[in-house]
């Protein structure tokens, strides 16, 4: 399909995408906004994109990680969803808050603004003046970004309760905007393993959900195990009233990185820009190939590094849930496929070592370990045996936030000899509290103003020369997302270096430590970070500690 001919490109307006679930969540919804959105990065448009969450939670940070998926900080420290996370990865930019949204927010901003008489006087309803504020939001994300390309994915599914206000304010924008706006419906098409067909009948009913809304879908993305197949296609573009060539492939593919692609081999770059009358430049273009190359590069390692990682937030019923913990995940693969290594990562529950310590030594068959953030006692001290068994085994050790917390904790106990030693967290009676809570938290958690007043956020810090760190980053001075109460006890900090802890990166005044390590030449890598560098990993531009990390268990590999 070819791109009609438009305007000067000088009068095309912004021009809006909206990604809707239908039948079931989880399929894909986030990954195909972000996908979409890589496409007409590509081409040439500068694009940004938001999340609506359907939640009365003002933002993401209250959210049980086991339930919801892990909380993505942005720089600006907003607490959001993960799929904020996969338009900053795929679009490789940083987005504020104004690009993340639920309802409980929205209906705050309204409230205020009625509290403060911005509606002179008027009766405030939950129409218009919800689905405004919403419209108001889009239009703010627009205007920072100056972006001729604003994608939205609304959370949840059509039919939905929560997510009506937001649908409402989708087709009020349509009518603001007319050709500028347009709908693309994810939907799931199941193959019910004693039947053996694909069936088409609950996403026509999703769309006839869609249409009670006031929203017609331009185009249908359909998910499934396989490939949809011309007579699926047909069926859809009968009773779902669009054209047959508008109905998207979306099969399970191994590499969520290769889906931009298959999109394109598709048509749908050239779909969405020919329906919203705008100019693009061409499929696979220069700006293309560096995204292409590291697709391939996913599928192309043979030799693989082993990767244990030890936390809680994994089972929710019978079923595995690695989404708490995502962008660590991601961020080990980028890590790994530009050494050209296929990782291979484990679940550990912490708690099992709690259980069972002879579970411990199962840990030598992992090249690395890896402790992630967390909050609350449950499967701590079966965290801290795997990280004593790391250090004293010469295993490569990354602790993130409370896994740095933990380490240093580890070490007070076992190299310091302060058998007591811990957290305030999780015993505030210990005599020797080597991580305790931050001075500003102090009132917060009294008080019990808990959500979103952590420290959150990008903050500074200064690097000590070659240390692992250091030479990591190639860099003294770094800025990194944070989410943590709690800190280092700056009353020990002289003794544990004394014991051969170094901190190796502070805050720009020297009062708080952002990173623990042991020196090379104890320890071939033993380091902890109270930051998330997972936050800021790319898939064009790994994060450099999680590189060096898996240098390390490449290095423990071939020993």
């Amino acid at each position: 399909m070819k791109t009609q001919k438009t305007p000067d490109k000088k009068t095309e307006t912004c021009k809006y995408i909206f990604v809707i679930g239908g039948v079931i969540s989880g399929v894909g919804k986030g990954v195909a906004a972000s996908s979409i959105a890589r496409i007409l990065q590509d081409r040439g448009k500068t694009v940004t994109a938001l999340k609506i969450d359907p939640y009365i939670n003002i933002d993401a940070g209250t959210m049980n990680p086991t339930e919801h998926g892990e909380v993505f900080v942005l720089d600006d420290g907003y607490e959001c969803d993960q799929d904020m996370g996969n338009y900053e990865r795929f679009l490789n930019i940083n987005l504020s808050k104004i690009n993340y949204m639920t309802t409980g927010v929205v209906y705050q901003s309204v409230i205020d603004k009625e509290r403060n008489l911005e509606y002179a006087g008027k009766c405030v309803e939950v129409v218009p003046h919800i689905p405004m504020e919403v419209i108001r939001r889009i239009e703010t994300a627009r205007d920072n970004a100056k972006a001729n390309v604003v994608v939205i994915e609304i959370g949840g599914t059509v039919g939905e309760y929560q997510n009506m206000l937001f649908l409402e304010a989708a087709r009020m924008m349509k009518i603001k905007y007319n050709r500028d706006v347009f709908f693309v419906m994810v939907s799931y098409l199941p193959i019910p393993s004693k039947i053996g067909e694909m069936k088409t009948k609950p996403t026509q009913y999703a769309v006839r959900t869609l249409n009670a809304s006031g929203i017609q879908p331009d185009i249908i993305i359909a998910r499934s195990k396989q490939s949809i197949d011309g007579p699926r296609k047909e069926k859809i573009s009968m009773f779902c009233n669009i054209p047959t060539d508008r109905v998207i492939s979306a099969p399970d593919v191994e590499s969520i990185y290769d889906i931009p692609i298959n999109f394109e081999k598709e048509g749908l770059g050239d779909m969405i820009c020919d329906v919203v009358d705008m100019t693009c430049g061409p499929a696979f273009g220069k700006s293309a190939k560096e995204w292409q190359k590291f697709a391939g590069s996913t599928h192309s390692p043979k030799e693989e590094v082993h990767i244990a990682i030890i936390g809680k937030y994994f089972n929710t019923g019978d079923f595995t849930l690695s989404d708490s913990y995502l962008s660590v995940i991601e961020a080990i693969k980028y890590s790994a496929y530009a050494l050209h290594r296929k990782p291979v990562i484990t679940w550990l529950s912490s708690v099992d070592f709690e259980k069972d310590p002879k579970k411990i030594k199962s840990l030598s068959k992992y090249d690395g370990i890896l402790v992630p953030g967390g909050f609350g006692s449950r499967g701590i001290e079966g965290k801290i045996k795997a990280i004593e068994y790391a250090r004293k085994n010469n295993i490569p050790y990354f602790g993130l936030c409370y896994g740095m917390q933990l380490m240093v904790v580890e070490y007070a106990r076992n190299v310091l000899g302060l058998k007591d030693a811990n957290t305030r967290e999780i015993n505030p009676k210990s005599k020797n509290l080597i991580i305790d809570v931050m001075e500003d938290q102090k009132d917060k958690i009294k008080n019990k103003k808990l959500g979103g007043t952590m420290r959150l956020g990008a903050y500074p810090a200064t690097l000590l020369k070659d240390s692992v760190a250091a030479n990591a980053y190639r860099a003294k001075n770094i800025s990194e997302r944070h989410r943590h109460r709690y800190e280092v006890n700056n009353a020990y900090r002289e003794d544990l270096e004394k014991a051969g802890l170094v901190f190796s990166g502070v805050s720009p005044d020297g009062h708080l430590a952002e990173i623990a390590e042991l020196p090379n030449s104890k320890h071939p890598f033993f380091l902890g970070t109270q930051f998330h560098p997972e936050f800021k990993a790319r898939p064009l531009s790994p994060h450099p500690l999680f590189s060096a990390f898996v240098k390390a268990c490449i290095k423990s590999n071939k020993k």
